[in-house]
């Protein structure tokens, strides 16, 4: 079996919305969700590549699950401790992002601390990706605010696939503001000893998205994509191919050994 040419994790704190983000972009829908533990991904064919997209512990799942008829799905059974409401990885999450190619950075635009969280926890978990990451800081549920149920009803956002939606939900105040975002990520480079001429511009990197309404989704996965290629390109220009041979395993033998081996 051929490994993905490329891994995108989606990180943030509980009910920002990561999985939406995924089902909006992969079934072209947005569902109704529950809380749960456990993590899954997909597999998205772009252009020539394979890319695999992982959403990671304390995601939304679906109360309906239709995969599309491109789309792999595996539920991870994850054990999770929750403390004062909030997850607690244990090491799951520098897992998932291992080898990473990308991150999105997700957080609720009408709950600040979301966006506080991802600098506090959530950034260190991002040590085991690749040293070439790129980092995308993107905030959610941008249709529950004044300015963006507005924006959404001028550029006629959210037909087909709002599922369980509607047009009757509260709005609330925004809470956070694109350069809130933009300093994130600025921190991130400072995190990573990354100088500013060397990586994406925050301005193309900082997102404002709603998975109700479609707003800035396709915009987000495939901006990345296209970042990943020469990344990919130049992986597969230092060595063959990586696939794993599950038919070919065999376990040791076990030997008996003295004091000295």
């Amino acid at each position: 079996m051929r490994k993905p040419d490329g891994k995108v994790v989606l990180l943030g704190d509980v009910n920002v919305g990561k999985t939406s983000l995924l089902q909006r972009y992969m079934e072209r829908r947005f569902p109704d969700t529950v809380s749960t533990v456990g993590g899954a991904f997909y597999l998205k064919q772009w252009r020539s590549f394979t890319i695999s997209l992982w959403d990671t512990a304390g995601v939304a799942l679906p109360v309906r699950r239709c995969c599309g008829a491109r789309a792999a799905m595996l539920r991870v059974s994850s054990v999770l401790q929750l403390k004062d409401g909030r997850e607690q990885f244990h090491g799951l999450g520098s897992m998932y992002c291992r080898g990473a190619a990308a991150i999105i950075l997700t957080y609720d635009v009408t709950q600040p601390q979301s966006l506080l969280e991802l600098g506090d926890r959530f950034l260190g978990l991002t040590d085991t990706a690749s040293k070439d990451c790129l980092f995308a800081i993107v905030g959610s549920k941008v249709d529950l605010t004044q300015e963006g149920a507005v924006q959404s009803q001028e550029r006629g956002e959210g037909g087909p696939g709002r599922e369980g939606g509607g047009s009757g939900s509260p709005l609330v105040p925004r809470q956070v503001w694109p350069e809130d975002a933009v300093a994130l990520y600025k921190k991130i480079l400072n995190y990573k000893m990354l100088d500013e001429k060397d990586v994406p511009a925050a301005e193309q990197m900082c997102f404002e998205t709603s998975a109700k309404t479609g707003h800035n989704v396709d915009l987000l996965f495939e901006t990345l994509f296209d970042l990943m290629v020469p990344m990919i390109l130049r992986q597969r220009a230092e060595g063959p191919p990586q696939t794993v041979d599950v038919t070919s395993y065999r376990p040791p033998k076990r030997t008996r050994a003295g004091c000295c081996a």
